[in-house]
Protein backbone atom coordinates (compact mmCIF):
# COMPACT_ATOMS: atom_id res chain seq x y z
CA UNK A 1 0.00 0.00 0.00
CA UNK A 2 0.95 3.87 -0.49
CA UNK A 3 1.95 5.73 2.37
CA UNK A 4 0.80 8.42 0.87
CA UNK A 5 -2.28 9.96 2.28
CA UNK A 6 -3.32 12.97 -0.17
CA UNK A 7 -3.99 11.81 -3.55
CA UNK A 8 -1.98 13.77 -6.00
CA UNK A 9 -2.82 14.71 -9.28
CA UNK A 10 0.69 14.02 -10.65
CA UNK A 11 4.09 11.90 -9.32
CA UNK A 12 6.10 15.12 -8.57
CA UNK A 13 4.88 18.49 -9.54
CA UNK A 14 6.18 19.97 -13.07
CA UNK A 15 9.01 22.59 -12.70
CA UNK A 16 8.79 25.78 -14.38
CA UNK A 17 11.98 25.23 -16.81
CA UNK A 18 9.37 22.90 -18.88
CA UNK A 19 7.04 25.68 -19.19
CA UNK A 20 10.02 28.03 -20.16
CA UNK A 21 11.14 24.96 -22.80
CA UNK A 22 7.38 24.56 -24.15
CA UNK A 23 7.76 28.33 -24.89
CA UNK A 24 11.38 27.77 -26.86
CA UNK A 25 10.17 25.09 -28.88
CA UNK A 26 6.44 26.72 -29.62
CA UNK A 27 9.24 30.03 -31.03
CA UNK A 28 11.42 27.90 -32.90
CA UNK A 29 8.68 26.60 -34.73
CA UNK A 30 7.62 29.92 -35.69
CA UNK A 31 11.20 30.36 -36.24
CA UNK A 32 11.30 27.29 -38.89
CA UNK A 33 7.71 28.14 -40.57
CA UNK A 34 9.38 31.58 -41.35
CA UNK A 35 12.95 30.12 -42.85
CA UNK A 36 14.86 31.56 -40.25
CA UNK A 37 16.22 27.79 -39.43
CA UNK A 38 19.65 29.30 -37.31
CA UNK A 39 17.24 30.78 -35.12
CA UNK A 40 15.32 27.71 -34.96
CA UNK A 41 17.60 25.34 -33.99
CA UNK A 42 19.30 27.85 -31.29
CA UNK A 43 16.09 28.16 -29.64
CA UNK A 44 15.27 24.00 -29.76
CA UNK A 45 19.31 23.67 -28.10
CA UNK A 46 17.75 26.37 -25.31
CA UNK A 47 15.08 24.08 -24.53
CA UNK A 48 17.53 21.37 -23.57
CA UNK A 49 17.55 22.62 -19.84
CA UNK A 50 19.64 20.38 -17.27
CA UNK A 51 16.90 20.97 -14.66
CA UNK A 52 14.47 19.27 -17.08
CA UNK A 53 16.68 16.18 -17.37
CA UNK A 54 16.93 15.79 -13.49
CA UNK A 55 13.06 16.24 -13.14
CA UNK A 56 12.68 13.59 -15.71
CA UNK A 57 15.44 11.14 -14.30
CA UNK A 58 13.80 11.93 -10.86
CA UNK A 59 10.74 10.12 -12.29
CA UNK A 60 11.76 7.30 -14.32
CA UNK A 61 15.21 6.77 -13.39
CA UNK A 62 17.12 4.03 -11.31
CA UNK A 63 16.92 6.16 -8.43
CA UNK A 64 13.65 7.69 -8.30
CA UNK A 65 11.93 7.98 -4.57
CA UNK A 66 8.36 7.28 -6.27
CA UNK A 67 8.75 3.94 -6.61
CA UNK A 68 9.56 1.84 -3.41
CA UNK A 69 9.13 -1.77 -4.15
CA UNK A 70 7.85 -4.16 -7.08
CA UNK A 71 4.46 -4.56 -7.95
CA UNK A 72 3.66 -8.64 -8.33
CA UNK A 73 2.37 -8.82 -11.97
CA UNK A 74 0.38 -11.02 -14.21
CA UNK A 75 2.33 -14.04 -15.68
CA UNK A 76 2.50 -13.28 -19.15
CA UNK A 77 -0.13 -15.81 -20.03
CA UNK A 78 -2.87 -14.80 -18.23
CA UNK A 79 -3.13 -11.46 -19.76
CA UNK A 80 -4.58 -9.82 -22.50
CA UNK A 81 -2.35 -9.52 -25.62
CA UNK A 82 -1.47 -5.57 -25.24
CA UNK A 83 -2.03 -3.45 -28.04
CA UNK A 84 -2.26 0.18 -28.79
CA UNK A 85 -5.28 2.57 -30.51
CA UNK A 86 -5.89 1.70 -33.63
CA UNK A 87 -6.28 4.88 -36.22
CA UNK A 88 -9.72 4.49 -35.99
CA UNK A 89 -10.11 4.86 -32.33
CA UNK A 90 -7.86 7.59 -31.98
CA UNK A 91 -9.95 9.62 -34.77
CA UNK A 92 -13.13 9.24 -32.31
CA UNK A 93 -15.08 12.68 -32.56
CA UNK A 94 -15.24 12.82 -28.45
CA UNK A 95 -11.70 11.32 -28.26
CA UNK A 96 -11.51 13.90 -25.34
CA UNK A 97 -13.71 12.14 -23.21
CA UNK A 98 -11.63 8.09 -24.13
CA UNK A 99 -8.46 10.37 -23.39
CA UNK A 100 -8.03 12.21 -20.56
CA UNK A 101 -4.61 14.40 -20.00
CA UNK A 102 -3.23 13.08 -16.74
CA UNK A 103 -0.38 15.77 -16.68
CA UNK A 104 0.58 19.50 -16.21
CA UNK A 105 3.36 18.57 -18.15
CA UNK A 106 2.47 20.28 -21.89
CA UNK A 107 2.52 17.11 -24.52
CA UNK A 108 4.71 16.93 -27.62
CA UNK A 109 2.15 15.20 -29.80
CA UNK A 110 4.06 16.14 -33.45
CA UNK A 111 7.00 13.82 -34.42
CA UNK A 112 10.11 14.99 -35.96
CA UNK A 113 9.46 15.16 -39.49
CA UNK A 114 12.42 17.81 -40.01
CA UNK A 115 15.73 16.70 -39.78
CA UNK A 116 16.86 19.92 -37.82
CA UNK A 117 14.43 18.93 -35.27
CA UNK A 118 16.34 15.26 -35.28
CA UNK A 119 19.69 16.70 -35.47
CA UNK A 120 18.81 18.80 -32.36
CA UNK A 121 16.50 16.57 -30.52
CA UNK A 122 17.05 12.83 -30.61
CA UNK A 123 19.87 10.73 -30.35
CA UNK A 124 20.00 6.58 -29.28
CA UNK A 125 20.41 6.99 -25.43
CA UNK A 126 18.25 8.81 -23.14
CA UNK A 127 21.21 11.04 -21.03
CA UNK A 128 21.77 11.78 -25.05
CA UNK A 129 18.26 13.07 -25.95
CA UNK A 130 16.72 16.29 -25.85
CA UNK A 131 15.24 16.89 -22.33
CA UNK A 132 12.72 18.92 -23.13
CA UNK A 133 11.40 16.26 -25.86
CA UNK A 134 11.81 13.56 -23.19
CA UNK A 135 9.63 15.69 -20.46
CA UNK A 136 6.66 16.01 -22.98
CA UNK A 137 6.71 12.46 -24.87
CA UNK A 138 2.93 12.49 -25.03
CA UNK A 139 2.33 8.09 -24.30
CA UNK A 140 -0.97 6.28 -23.75
CA UNK A 141 -1.04 4.59 -20.77
CA UNK A 142 -3.44 2.77 -18.93
CA UNK A 143 -5.37 3.41 -15.47
CA UNK A 144 -4.77 -0.29 -14.43
CA UNK A 145 -1.20 -1.38 -15.89
CA UNK A 146 -1.41 -4.16 -18.66
CA UNK A 147 0.46 -6.13 -16.02
CA UNK A 148 -1.59 -6.20 -13.66
CA UNK A 149 -4.87 -7.25 -15.66
CA UNK A 150 -6.18 -4.89 -17.99
CA UNK A 151 -8.02 -5.72 -21.00
CA UNK A 152 -7.57 -2.89 -23.17
CA UNK A 153 -10.47 -0.99 -22.81
CA UNK A 154 -10.55 2.69 -24.00
CA UNK A 155 -12.45 3.93 -21.28
CA UNK A 156 -9.43 2.79 -19.48
CA UNK A 157 -6.96 4.43 -21.49
CA UNK A 158 -5.18 8.05 -20.63
CA UNK A 159 -2.44 10.30 -22.23
CA UNK A 160 0.47 11.01 -20.45
CA UNK A 161 3.47 12.56 -20.72
CA UNK A 162 6.84 9.38 -20.69
CA UNK A 163 7.73 10.40 -17.43
CA UNK A 164 4.73 9.83 -15.54
CA UNK A 165 4.23 6.70 -17.77
CA UNK A 166 7.60 5.17 -16.99
CA UNK A 167 7.66 6.33 -13.50
CA UNK A 168 3.98 4.78 -12.46
CA UNK A 169 4.93 1.54 -14.25
CA UNK A 170 2.91 -1.09 -13.25
CA UNK A 171 1.81 0.39 -9.88
CA UNK A 172 -1.50 1.12 -9.89
CA UNK A 173 -2.87 4.22 -8.97
CA UNK A 174 -3.88 3.67 -5.23
CA UNK A 175 -0.24 2.26 -4.86
CA UNK A 176 1.52 5.50 -5.75
CA UNK A 177 -0.89 7.72 -4.33
CA UNK A 178 -2.57 9.63 -7.43
CA UNK A 179 -6.44 10.39 -8.49
CA UNK A 180 -7.97 8.57 -10.81
CA UNK A 181 -7.87 11.47 -13.48
CA UNK A 182 -11.28 10.10 -15.07
CA UNK A 183 -12.66 12.16 -11.97
CA UNK A 184 -11.30 15.63 -13.05
CA UNK A 185 -11.80 17.00 -16.52
CA UNK A 186 -8.97 17.24 -18.94
CA UNK A 187 -6.59 19.83 -18.64
CA UNK A 188 -7.12 22.57 -21.65
CA UNK A 189 -4.60 24.92 -23.18
CA UNK A 190 -3.57 26.52 -25.83
CA UNK A 191 -0.74 24.46 -26.61
CA UNK A 192 -1.23 22.56 -29.89
CA UNK A 193 1.84 20.13 -29.34
CA UNK A 194 3.90 21.61 -32.04
CA UNK A 195 1.55 20.20 -34.93
CA UNK A 196 1.60 22.90 -37.53
CA UNK A 197 5.34 21.56 -37.52
CA UNK A 198 4.05 18.24 -38.22
CA UNK A 199 3.74 18.07 -42.15
CA UNK A 200 7.28 20.47 -42.73
CA UNK A 201 9.25 19.14 -44.99
CA UNK A 202 13.06 18.32 -43.91
CA UNK A 203 15.38 21.61 -44.52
Amino acid sequence: MTETTTLRICLRDPIPQIAGAARYLDEAVSAHLDKRFDLAEALIRRADMREIREWTESLWGPKTPHKKYRPIAMHRDERVPLRMPTAAEKSVTDITAILWDTCHTRNDSATNQSGLFKRAAWWRTNPSQHAAFQAMWVQYDRILPHARGDDNSLNDMVITCAPCNYGRGDYTLEEVGLIDPRTRGPVRSTWDGLERFRDLPAK
